[in-house]
């Protein structure tokens, strides 16, 4: 049987948990990637990133638990995992963890077969956004800009513009009386 899930490329913050039907010496070989990567062509992705794929063994997990993992690690929320946590508790063996990272941000549709059996989807706990006021007074948009006074320089070279301009007017005044 095959489960059919889409992946948008806007897709973030959710976690998938699959039980994997292979015992540890299988699934490490399920995991190498040698030319072809039988994990991703079980999934049937078309990108995924070695990096956020983690396949691992839950007795691996000692003293934290796939719940714990997911909580801790993953950032899954306590409530979420609480409507989930008998269907957990109850896999062993090896488990399949891939955040919205290992897809890369493409759109695709991924067509699991087995040894993939989709168990769970989660989201991750997202800070609540917040829109105080901001703290400083010169960071609000009511505040106008100040003009800064006119350095020296800017004094200096008016005074002189003004200055050769008078000069330019008594030449100009003086060759007109003259001729």
């Amino acid at each position: 049987m095959s489960d059919r899930i889409e992946i948008t490329p806007t897709e973030s913050g959710v976690v998938r948990v699959f039980d994997v039907d292979l015992d540890a010496e299988a699934a490490k070989a399920f995991n190498r990637r040698n030319g072809s990567w039988p994990l991703k062509d079980a999934l049937g992705a078309e990108l995924l990133d070695p990096e956020y794929v983690d396949l691992f063994q839950i007795e691996d997990l000692e003293g934290v638990g796939l719940v714990g993992y997911l909580q801790d690690g993953m950032g899954v929320a306590a409530a979420e995992l609480a409507d989930h946590r008998a269907a957990l508790d109850r896999l062993a063996g090896t488990v399949l963890v891939l955040g919205s990272r290992a897809f890369g941000g493409t759109a695709q549709a991924l067509d699991t077969r087995a040894p993939l059996h989709l168990v769970a989807t989660f989201n991750e706990e997202k800070a609540p956004l917040s829109f105080d006021p901001l703290p400083d007074e010169s960071a609000r948009l009511d505040n106008k800009p100040q003009k800064a006074p006119p350095s020296d320089a800017a004094m200096s070279g008016r005074v002189a513009t003004i200055a050769l301009l008078v000069l330019f007017a008594l030449t100009g005044l003086v060759i007109w009386v003259a001729s």
